[in-house]
């Protein structure tokens, strides 16, 4: 008897140590700048070539409804940083989330408290006294939105070297010779392959300032794209049909209105190319971790920022809320996670931090509010959400279901707009469907789910959804 309890004991011990040992110590996170989710193989572009990140998805779960929540400014990417690394949703965030106060308890705080190395490297877009919290160590910081051409731009970006007292004063300052994401894919290479990535656990966050602008990639990926046989999308518009509360941004004044499509189909092409290269370097980065014998223990993310328009209604950048903007890809890859499948549930890249806490076994900080999918993780087919809220300035709102169906509401200097799209049938948003009789109804209802979704994410602004829009009967947009 005592020997039988014995084999049970030894087998159940085997089964806990294998069941551990399908879980990561270390974390690496990848982010992409300004990468929408249709700039990827992996997701049906037969146009731009990302061999590595394609490898990556197979290797893994490709996320393909994950959605940046909003901004309630031009500069997205801000909000979207704070939420990757916090777990917060963005209305709660103070002022435009360009400062991270202690009571926003950060994922890499977290891991620091329990004896992680906390590495940091490339685009830095918030204060730096959360920066000198969260990482113990790091590369090449940039402390900005976005490498400007007069300071060298991607090819020579102005950085900073790591500085272990977060005051990163102008003795630290330098303006480099490698294009930016060789450069912090350079640095992070060093980092895995040292001594210190190998002594104890780490997590390691590589921001890339790519595929943003200035769109000048090395001259092989510049050449890589021939402007003439890159084809338009399909919703490219010359104008956007009306005023979506957000013009004259600074993103949308790049190519002149109304858009000429060679200029169109040239900047889609330098995008594209911008994608490549940085693709080159995400294929640099995980064959180092490979090299250095920590693949197997190292869950790998990868996501983008925000997406970006390019040409897509008329529009140029990510201030809006059609797909091509507020979705972007997410590929995850690692011990206990299952290869070469897609979750197409909706998530937020602010669940990637909750996430991560349940993988590691560790209790999430109070002051996180999006949800974990790691019950996605173990089985592609859940869901953690019946819908997706988005949110940008104080104008414009949307909610998308799972049916397909996608409403839109603007209230721009008091001309109110509904947009409904049927993303089943028509996954390039193209035919409003807000003037169908037969939506009227189902167009009252989303609205209902909206306010309650805003509800949800403490979206406070003081406003009557059922003046957003009109349902029956609707003047044409503009009218009095």
């Amino acid at each position: 008897m005592k020997t039988r309890l014995i084999l049970i004991l030894a087998i159940l011990s085997n089964c806990m140590l294998a069941g551990a040992q399908q879980r990561a110590k270390n974390i690496l996170i990848i982010y992409a700048d300004d990468h929408s989710y249709h700039a990827l193989g992996a997701m049906g572009n037969g146009i731009v070539k990302t061999p590595n990140l394609d490898k990556l998805a197979a290797s893994g779960m490709m996320f393909t409804q994950t959605h940046v929540m909003g901004g309630h400014q031009g500069a997205v990417c801000v909000p979207s940083r704070v939420m990757l690394l916090t777990g917060r949703y963005v209305n709660r965030l103070p002022g435009d989330g360009s400062t991270i106060p202690e009571s926003m308890v950060s994922l890499p705080e977290v891991l620091r408290s329990k004896g992680y190395t906390t590495y940091h490297t490339g685009k830095w877009h918030s204060d730096k006294a959360s920066h000198h919290r969260m990482f113990s160590t790091g590369g090449d910081i940039f402390l900005g939105g976005m490498h400007f051409n007069k300071d060298g731009g991607q090819a020579h970006p102005t950085v900073y070297r790591f500085d272990s007292t977060g005051l990163y004063d102008m003795a630290r300052k330098r303006n480099s010779d490698t294009f930016s994401t060789t450069l912090y894919a350079n640095n992070a290479i060093q980092f895995l392959t040292s001594t210190t990535a190998k002594e104890k656990p780490f997590f390691c966050y590589v921001a890339f300032t790519s595929p943003h602008d200035p769109r000048t990639p090395p001259e092989m990926f510049e050449k890589m794209y021939d402007p003439n046989s890159v084809p338009l999308p399909v919703n490219f518009m010359k104008k956007h049909p009306f005023d979506n509360g957000d013009m004259m941004t600074r993103d949308e004044q790049l190519l002149p209105t109304p858009r000429d499509t060679i200029a169109v189909k040239k900047d889609i092409a330098l995008y594209y190319g911008m994608v490549s290269e940085m693709d080159a370097q995400v294929g640099r980065i995980l064959g180092a971790l490979e090299k250095s014998g920590l693949r197997e223990n190292t869950l790998v993310i990868f996501a983008g920022d925000n997406g970006l328009a390019v040409g897509q209604h008329g529009l140029l950048g990510k201030q809006n809320l059609y797909e091509h903007s507020i979705r972007v890809p997410m590929i995850i890859s690692g011990p206990g996670i299952p290869t070469d499948k897609k979750a197409n549930g909706f998530t937020y890249l602010s669940d990637i931090a909750p996430t991560v806490y349940e993988y590691l076994g560790i209790k999430a900080p109070g002051s996180v509010e999006a949800k974990s999918f790691f019950a996605v993780l173990k089985d592609p087919a859940k869901t953690i959400r019946k819908n997706i809220y988005n949110v940008y300035g104080h104008w414009s709102r949307s909610i998308k279901t799972y049916d397909g169906l996608k409403l839109i509401l603007y209230n721009v200097d008091g001309i109110l707009t509904t947009q409904l799209f049927d993303l089943k049938n028509d996954p390039w948003e193209t035919r409003d469907l807000s003037r169908d009789e037969r939506y009227f109804s189902r167009i009252r209802s989303m609205r209902a789910a909206l306010k309650k979704e805003m509800a949800a994410t403490h979206d406070n602004l003081n406003i009557d959804l059922s003046d957003w829009g009109r349902t029956e009967k609707q003047k044409p947009r503009g009218s009095k």
